[in-house]
């Protein structure tokens, strides 16, 4: 992940920028960031996460959203504009959907990492995500043919509910019954 400039914009300076550029751009309390385009493996690893939770979420009242899709985190604790396109997100509370975008807090994201994006994911929007309320975070590594699942516990700290390397089945916490075979995945 690259900062797109380096120095604070507001959110209206950034949101002409984003209207002008086919770049995929996140904005957090100023600062922008820029993500890059995804590998073929991110893109096939993506398409079958949302396949399995779509299969898992249907007939359900929360739905499955795949990048490019904007998500501005809000809740009534958070200070600043902090908007992310989170590679999956699940989204329970359908009262926060705009035209473009959704405002509030998804019940579960997914981030697939690239090598040129790791430590955003892994410490920037971990921390965003815990901070904001996101009940459940999965960090998918597709170098290492990981996935790691981070539930939100009773004093809304992340703690490892699920990891797994190369086979086996992860879980999830959040939603109860859903696993998905790594085989299947990578």
């Amino acid at each position: 992940m690259n900062l797109y400039q380096n120095r604070q914009l507001s959110l209206h300076d950034y949101l002409e920028i984003r209207e002008k550029s086919e770049e995929l751009l996140e904005y957090i309390d100023g600062i922008v960031f820029m993500s890059p385009s995804p590998s073929t493996k991110h893109q096939r690893i993506s398409r079958k996460l949302l396949i399995a939770f779509d299969k898992f979420l249907d007939g359900k009242s929360c739905e499955v959203f795949h990048a490019p899709f904007d998500i501005e985190l809000k809740n009534e604790n958070m200070e600043g504009t902090k908007i992310v396109i989170p590679d999956l997100s699940i989204i329970c509370d359908k009262s926060g959907f705009t035209e473009s975008c959704f405002i509030g807090v998804p019940a579960l994201i997914v981030e697939i990492l690239s090598p040129s994006n790791q430590s955003h994911d892994l410490i920037t929007k971990l921390n965003l995500y815990m901070n904001a309320g996101v009940k459940e975070y999965w960090i998918v590594n597709p170098m290492l043919h990981s996935v790691t699942v981070y539930s939100l516990n009773d004093e809304s700290m992340y703690e490892q509910h699920d990891m797994k390397t190369d086979s086996g089945c992860i879980s999830s916490n959040f939603l109860q019954g859903f696993t998905v075979d790594l085989k299947a995945i990578f």
